[in-house]
């Protein structure tokens, strides 16, 4: 991914640039050469703690949302651009927020994705996204998927395994379920060059178990067959079924696309799905590449605030790859 990405070098903004470890991810960024790191906030303050961190600054460009001229200037770019969600005013205050801040560079298309979350919560960097950079047309909410590196595990894709949605949506119905689970598998496709094979989570298999949750899973699964013939979808399924042949050969009676094969496991709320996550982390060893915010007009990803900076580059690098599709 990161070879991918320095083949399209992007400008990356980073709002959080009094945080070590996103500076440190941001030199990274350009020693690999994937780009060039835009970071909000004072120059001179950003070098001086990069100094004292041992951290190279070189490649770095910076937007200073402390400066009343700059914020001034933001909000002249905005007019200009036709742009009328928000007064003159109201960019000039609104951006003294740096993830805000971020949102209205990217949404003007001066910086080319924005990448944050180390310190401000996914609800933050959700919310700013909204409102700032706005839905693709036709998608009702968004979403996220998150790709584990996971030692010792051997399936249709290696060690690797993506995971929906652990971060956005807590208890979503069926039509949030599908809309994640078809957003997944287009996310697979173009970031991962997979073929993919989702899997709707459960604690039942295939009417092993009976409750109203279990029928808004099958229910997603059929909405996700009437819009999207095209992906492999199937459930409701429980982990195993889903990822290990043999377990898939007992409880699954029918031929499936996907059990015992997936390489998409969609959660059936944000409890199972933060859980499994970070269950996949600590007991698993796990290197969790995003989450892959999904559903935005413009590329955006959210750090886990527990990252460590190989995750965070990770992440950036498949960040700057969607943003080149």
């Amino acid at each position: 991914m990161v070879e991918r990405a320095a083949q399209a070098p992007k400008r990356v903004c980073f709002p959080e640039s009094y945080n070590v470890d996103i500076i440190t991810c941001a030199a990274a960024v350009v020693e690999c050469g994937m780009g060039t790191p835009v970071m909000i906030g004072s120059k001179e303050q950003i070098e001086q703690l990069a100094q004292e961190s041992g951290v190279s600054t070189v490649g770095f460009d910076y937007f200073d949302n402390t400066s009343d001229d700059q914020r001034e200037s933001l909000a002249v770019m905005y007019e200009e651009s036709g742009k009328t969600d928000y007064s003159h005013k109201a960019v000039v205050r609104k951006s003294k927020d740096p993830v805000n801040c971020g949102m209205f560079l990217l949404s003007l298309g001066k910086v080319d994705c924005v990448a944050a979350g180390k310190d401000y919560s996914t609800g933050d960097v959700v919310f700013s996204a909204m409102s700032f950079v706005g839905l693709a047309d036709g998608i009702e909410s968004p979403s996220s998927l998150g790709i584990a590196d996971i030692p010792g595990f051997e399936g249709p894709q290696s060690s690797m395994l993506a995971l929906a949605d652990c971060a956005i949506t807590a208890q979503p119905d069926a039509s949030d379920l599908a809309g994640i689970a078809i957003a997944s598998a287009d996310t697979v496709r173009n970031l991962m060059g997979w073929e993919p094979r989702v899997a709707l989570l459960a604690f039942s298999t295939k009417g092993s178990a009976e409750h109203e949750t279990i029928d808004v899973i099958r229910q997603a699964k059929e909405r996700v067959h009437e819009l999207r013939p095209d992906i492999a979808c199937d459930g409701e399924l429980q982990f195993d079924a889903a990822i290990i042949p043999a377990v898939a050969a007992h409880k699954v009676k029918h031929d499936s696309p996907v059990a015992g094969k997936a390489n998409v496991l969609v959660f059936p709320n944000l409890h199972a799905g933060n859980i499994g996550v970070k269950m996949v982390q600590i007991f698993g060893h796990a290197n969790a590449y995003g989450p892959v915010l999904q559903g935005f007009k413009l590329p955006v990803c959210d750090f886990s605030r527990s990252a460590p900076v190989e995750e965070m580059l990770g992440n950036v690098a498949m960040l700057i790859v969607r943003a080149g599709e």
